[in-house]
């Protein structure tokens, strides 16, 4: 009896053992797969990022050379010019990175053909402009021949249509990941619960047989540190999917954005040209001289908040340098000076002093610590404020924290932080944050935030070495 007992718990073990190998080699294949989804999903917002630059640049393209006809100022022919220029470095990104679909390079040869066109029939029509003394006749003619060829909408349509494509790959690319997630998370409860029943069996087989209970303890360790290694990377592979949400959610925003000011920007020239024609129409008088001045006045202001809101919302190009990061943060804290000498806050700082110097925009990085920074200081009740910055290397990135005492936040105010003109305060523009947060991605970092109410505000930058 003892003999057949010995036997089926041998069996049971050996069964355990052949589940958990199995669990283990299933989460292997699964890591492999969310891998493999990771690089394609990434490529895909590459392809979705450009074809957006293109879309833009395609819109300055139009919006200046109408501009330029329109108010013939030198400003407008000098930003067609480089839009001109623009367009064309964007079409030829996304031509290589969608080399390898049919698809898309057929529409993209469309594309070249209709803006190619469009180009040279606005590089010409600017010389016959400049050059032509009745200048309406040109600018009429000009104008009608774009519009009766659709020009200044086919482009846009083409591109708009490449997007929705890549669009509907990235969600499934997603859903895919969501998927292999959730498989992933199945696998390790089951190796929990095999784990935890292999342990059950140790225990119970040192009661029986204390010469066997430290080889027993021995598996069950070994066991129970491979799983807290897959759980380890469960955790970074569902961080990189959290922080791809984040970045699309991003390039949302910075989408939304630009159609909207594509959107105002038209009826805002309208509105700046018809001021223009009242003042040679109208009778001047002080009355009507107030007025118009009142409409250029809330015209250059509206201009300036839409500029503000695509700059917080856009990739723009970097001038990278080798710099200290303790110094950038030291350059920060005294642009802050004296915000934190008017509240009476108190700083304390701990820099590594053997983190390496990293290559960045010293200028755009030092505005997004200084947008952290003031945040803090704003955070933190007079007299009683105290804001801890640390920098040190983990795992071969930079990480700089931010730690206030301040009043903190919701778990609602911490999922809207980064979205454009969202803010507690009440002279705040709402752009701070989200330029800081465009700052961080396009350096190729994160921004993370922890924080509770009444318990203060941490947040935690990654940078590359």
């Amino acid at each position: 009896m003892p003999s057949q007992y010995n036997n089926i718990k041998v069996t049971a073990v050996a069964a355990t053992c052949m589940l958990l190998l199995l669990s283990y080699i299933l989460l292997y294949i699964n890591g492999q797969r969310i891998a493999n989804q990771l690089n394609a999903v990434d490529h895909t917002y590459k392809v979705v990022t450009e074809l957006e630059k293109l879309g833009s640049e395609n819109k300055e393209l139009d919006y200046n050379f109408l501009n330029y006809l329109n108010a013939k100022k030198p400003i407008f022919l000098s930003r067609f010019k480089s839009a001109d220029t623009a367009v064309l470095q964007a079409y030829n990104n996304v031509k290589l990175l969608t080399q390898e679909n049919k698809v898309h390079q057929q529409k993209l040869a469309a594309v070249q053909a209709d803006l190619g066109e469009k180009i040279r029939m606005m590089q010409e029509g600017v010389v016959a402009f400049e050059t032509s003394p009745n200048e309406t006749a040109v600018r009429e003619t000009l104008i009608n021949t774009l519009y009766d060829r659709a020009y200044l909408g086919l482009v846009r349509r083409q591109i708009n249509d490449m997007q929705q494509d890549e669009l509907k790959v990235l969600a499934d690319k997603s859903f895919e990941l969501d998927k292999f997630s959730s498989g992933i998370k199945i696998i390790t409860i089951i190796s929990l619960l095999i784990a935890l029943s292999l342990a059950i069996q140790a225990l119970f087989a040192y009661k029986k047989h204390s010469a066997a209970k430290l080889v027993a303890q021995e598996k069950s360790d070994e066991y129970k540190a491979q799983l807290e290694n897959r759980v380890q990377e469960l955790h970074e592979a569902n961080q990189e999917i959290k922080e791809l949400k984040n970045v699309e959610k991003f390039a949302s925003t910075g989408r939304i954005a630009r159609t909207i000011a594509h959107e105002v920007r038209n009826p805002l020239t309208n509105i700046n040209l018809a001021a223009e024609q009242l003042k040679e129409c109208v009778q001047e008088s002080e009355e009507s001289n107030m007025l118009l001045e009142m409409v250029n006045r809330n015209s250059l202001r509206i201009n300036e908040l839409i500029s503000n809101l695509l700059n917080a919302t856009k990739f723009s190009d970097l001038d990278q340098k080798e710099t200290s990061l303790n110094k950038l943060l030291d350059d920060a804290l005294g642009l802050a000076q004296d915000r934190i000498e008017l509240k009476r806050i108190k700083v304390s700082t701990d820099y590594d002093p053997d983190i390496c110097n990293i290559k960045v925009d010293e200028e755009r990085l030092k505005i997004a610590f200084l947008n952290i920074i003031v945040n803090a200081i704003e955070a933190m009740p007079a007299g009683q404020g105290e804001l801890s910055i640390k920098s040190k290397e983990v795992n071969g990135k930079c990480h700089i924290s931010f730690k206030d005492n301040g009043e903190g936040m919701s778990e609602e105010t911490i999922n809207k932080l980064f979205e454009p003109y969202f803010t507690n305060k009440q002279n705040g523009n709402g752009l701070g944050l989200t330029n800081t947060q465009n700052i961080i991605l396009n350096h190729k970092g994160k921004i993370e935030v922890n924080s509770q109410e009444g318990k203060g505000t941490t947040f935690n930058i990654y940078l590359d070495l």
